[in-house]
């Protein structure tokens, strides 16, 4: 949004004193980033002059979204001031739909302030198949419900190369995602080490330049689309919690992110893919195909789940879990990163596999 002269010169008038009608604003050119322009106005009877720097969102380099932007800033206004010899940072000034500007910066922390949504966890359906050969109805109705429902969700699409390439690397280097997780794993864990998180991470890598000619899948997304988010308040209603990192990238992001569960709570219970689990995890492929007729989603899941791994592997997210079952998990992530097309029926024979590679490790 193009800033109006008349809108930052109230702003300048509250932020610096400048005396009404003397600011006057002028572009000064582009950069490779964004563009700026410079305020002259009048304070306390003396000629002054500041610079305002705006970034461009179509250009990628992770400043895709206002929230983006708003961080780059906020960072810069934090530190300008901390480096020798550096120009000052007076201010970060955000413009409102209505055309005005504010003052964001200089805060200590920032909250968010939300509705409270209302429900119970879906985590709790998943505690409640344990030990179950099928689902019952209600199990049913709610995984056809959640794959429904993110199938629509995904059919809105977007045409923006460079945010499906930020999504898939985001997904291995973005500090909620893979590596951050990752390094977030004590040093004294019992069953994994940094040259198995490493091959991991390579792998996933490597699947970068299979992704990177499937930018036209760019969807709406969640973004963690996982059972703690998401909280029944009827039979098959329910509402969502935290969407996170973008309005759009993947679906197999939110796919991977809900069917990564199913795997965990059977390795808990059973030690392989089995009962109720092994059910919920086929009925919600078929169920979420057959609306988005995405068939294509198994030939782009294998990094996503890599992640997803990671997480319910991590003692810090998921404390109590037997070493077993979280070196089942990287073993699950191994055996579909080194598989082309992810086959919902396919899990124990990728746990196998992946069990058999681990030992290069240890």
């Amino acid at each position: 949004m193009k800033p109006s002269a008349a809108r930052f010169a109230e702003c300048l008038q509250s932020a610096f004193g400048a005396v009404h009608g003397s600011v006057r604003l002028s572009a000064l050119g582009r950069g490779s980033h964004g563009r700026g322009y410079r305020a002259s106005f009048i304070r306390n009877g003396a000629a002054r002059k500041v610079i305002i720097k705006a970034l461009d969102k179509h250009i990628g380099l992770g400043h895709d979204y206002p929230s983006d932007r708003a961080g780059v800033f906020l960072l810069a206004f934090e530190n300008y001031g901390k480096f020798p010899s550096h120009v000052k940072a007076l201010d970060v000034f955000s413009i409102q739909p209505d055309g005005s500007a504010m003052s964001i910066s200089g805060g200590a922390e920032y909250y968010l302030v939300m509705e409270e949504g209302e429900g119970a966890s879906y985590f709790d359906d998943l505690r409640e198949m344990k030990g179950l050969k099928n689902l019952r109805r209600q199990d049913r109705e709610r995984v056809s419900a959640l794959a429904r429902f993110i199938a629509r969700a995904h059919a809105k699409k977007k045409d923006a190369p460079s945010l499906y390439l930020r999504k898939v690397r985001d997904i291995i280097g973005h500090g909620e995602c893979l590596m951050g997780v990752f390094d977030t794993y004590t040093e004294d864990n019992r069953f994994t080490n940094l040259r198995e998180m490493a091959a991991i991470e390579k792998a996933c890598i490597d699947w970068r330049a299979v992704l990177k000619g499937k930018t036209g899948r760019l969807s709406r997304v969640h973004g963690d689309f996982h059972p703690g988010n998401i909280l029944f308040n009827g039979r098959k209603s329910f509402c969502l919690l935290d969407r996170s990192r973008g309005e759009y990238g993947e679906p197999a992001d939110d796919v991977t992110a809900l069917c990564i569960n199913y795997i965990f709570f059977s390795l808990m219970e059973y030690g392989e893919m089995a009962g109720a689990y092994d059910e919920a995890l086929s009925l919600f492929y078929d169920e979420y195909i057959a609306v988005s007729g995405d068939g294509a989603i198994n030939e782009v899941s294998a990094p996503f789940y890599a992640f997803r791994a990671a997480v319910v592997a991590n003692p810090l997210f998921y404390a109590g879990v037997a070493d077993d079952v979280r070196g089942k998990l990287l073993a699950f992530a191994h055996g579909v990163l080194r598989v082309r097309l992810f086959d919902p029926a396919g899990v124990n024979r990728y746990i196998s596999g992946g069990l058999r590679f681990r030992k290069r490790f240890f």
